[in-house]
């Protein structure tokens, strides 16, 4: 009976921990260094193509599925004003970034433009954000061709004095 007991405390000790993980944030910093995978409290939707962490970034690739809807979605973030920054470039092509307030990361009905869709030039990107409410912030990229890449690297979001 102890065992079962101490089994259930652990368990229900390990739910609480990763729940605590992803608790509403004011500031985020990633490098995306020790990304094996897409961390459990950010959210990838990456269509009919590929959205994925390795050599310490985070890669959304077209394969043979160029236009594809591809998001990555932060934790949520408290209301307020911030500044967003990350390294962003691709492999040469037609790309896109646009910049998304996400109320749920399940449902794409929820994604709203927040910053405008503009042609990634190979360069730090530095965006004012407000949010109203609560949200998740979605890095929306769109790829124009079949075997497209856009990396991003080194994000930081903190709030705007």
């Amino acid at each position: 009976m102890k065992k079962i007991v101490l089994a259930g405390i652990i368990t229900f000790g390990g739910f609480l921990t990763a729940n605590a993980q992803c608790k509403t944030v004011s500031t985020l910093t990633e490098n995306f260094d020790t990304w094996k995978d897409i961390d459990k409290c950010w959210t990838a939707q990456p269509g009919k193509a590929m959205l994925y962490a390795k050599d310490k970034k985070v890669t959304f690739y077209s394969m043979m599925s160029p236009k594809e809807n591809m998001v990555l979605v932060t934790p949520k973030v408290k209301a307020g004003n911030y500044t967003l920054s990350f390294d962003i470039s691709d492999n040469g092509g037609e790309t896109t970034l646009e910049i998304l307030s996400v109320n749920n990361p399940a449902d794409t009905k929820s994604y709203a433009s927040i910053v405008k869709a503009s042609k990634i030039t190979g360069d730090k990107k530095t965006i004012n954000i407000s949010l109203k409410k609560d949200a998740s912030l979605g890095l929306k990229v769109m790829l124009n061709g079949i075997h497209q890449a856009v990396y991003v690297d080194n994000l930081s979001l903190k709030p705007k004095k």
